[in-house]
């Protein structure tokens, strides 16, 4: 996908490397080792934890006061973005996403507010807990932010068999999914759904990861003009590799429908796709059927 350089100005970023601009956090959290790393991961998506709890059972929370200030912006939203190629990716897809949805708030007349994206290297921290690249990239609803550990997409490539710029691009723009969400109010009301009934709870955070991978879909029908040849099949690769069903596949286990907190592939696929032809927001709802 051919983005525009992003706009140091038109973004928010934190960087918790110790490398680059933004808050520096005291970190204490203990280094995971390749081995322990892989498994995690792919626990974590297969058990769909939420992020709060998982998080804090990884590495206790670290108090919000261990942050430095806040950096200003423009330089330091610079250095952040190029302190490799991951980040200048996850830069340039963030830039682009602020720039495609937030018009779209403007016209329905909803409050828009731009999330930040934070760089971390094996731990950090968050308004959920402590943050470990075991996890994968997640967001946090409470502090509004899209947490990364770039090595995340080497990990991709080596691991889940997710090759090709574009998927890197989806990552971006699925947890951003979740950012809109937040937004509209939908994560919300469905953790208040998933409290009442918790039986229900895997079954409603599948609609909330489906809604997300196309509300991906939407963003890159919109910016149509900038896919090339092979992003459609970078991006549902992608979606394939990181269902339900072929991460327990791929750990050795039988898939567990019960268990599935994602989607199965072809789910993740189906959304993602709907999102890329339809390229209309309202078609997202993965809910319909809950209000009949």
């Amino acid at each position: 996908m051919r983005l525009d350089d992003f706009d140091p100005n038109a973004i928010d970023v934190e960087d918790q490397r110790g490398g680059g601009g933004g808050r520096l956090p005291i970190g204490r959290g203990g280094q995971v080792g390749c081995g322990t790393l892989v498994v995690a991961l792919i626990l974590s998506y297969v058990l769909g934890v939420d992020p709060g709890q998982l998080i804090g059972g990884l590495q206790q929370v670290q108090p919000q006061e261990q942050a430095g200030p806040a950096a200003a912006s423009g330089s330091d939203e610079s250095s952040s973005c190029t302190v490799d190629a991951g980040s200048k990716i996850s830069c340039d897809a963030l830039s682009s996403l602020n720039k495609t949805w937030q018009p779209l708030f403007k016209a329905a007349n909803i409050q828009f507010a731009r999330p930040k994206l934070v760089f971390y290297s094996q731990a950090g921290s968050s308004g959920c807990g402590a943050a470990q690249s075991a996890m994968g990239p997640f967001y946090c609803p409470e502090d509004q932010g899209i947490y990364l550990d770039t090595d995340f997409f080497a990990q991709m490539d080596r691991e889940l068999g997710a090759t090709g710029q574009f998927a890197r691009d989806y990552v971006i723009a699925h947890e951003y999914g979740h950012h809109i969400q937040k937004l509209l109010g939908m994560s919300d009301q469905v953790r208040s759904l998933q409290s009442q009934n918790p039986r229900q709870a895997n079954q409603l955070s599948v609609r909330l990861e489906l809604q997300a991978d196309c509300y991906a879909g939407v963003w890159a029908a919109k910016n149509k003009d900038r896919l090339e040849p092979g992003d459609m099949e970078s991006g549902l690769n992608a979606a394939h590799q990181i269902g339900d069903d072929t991460l327990m596949k791929n750990a050795g286990r039988r898939p567990s429908p019960e268990a599935f907190t994602h989607g199965t592939s072809a789910q993740r696929m189906e959304w993602l796709r709907k999102g890329l032809e339809t390229g209309n927001e309202d078609a997202c709802d993965t809910f319909a059927d809950l209000r009949r």
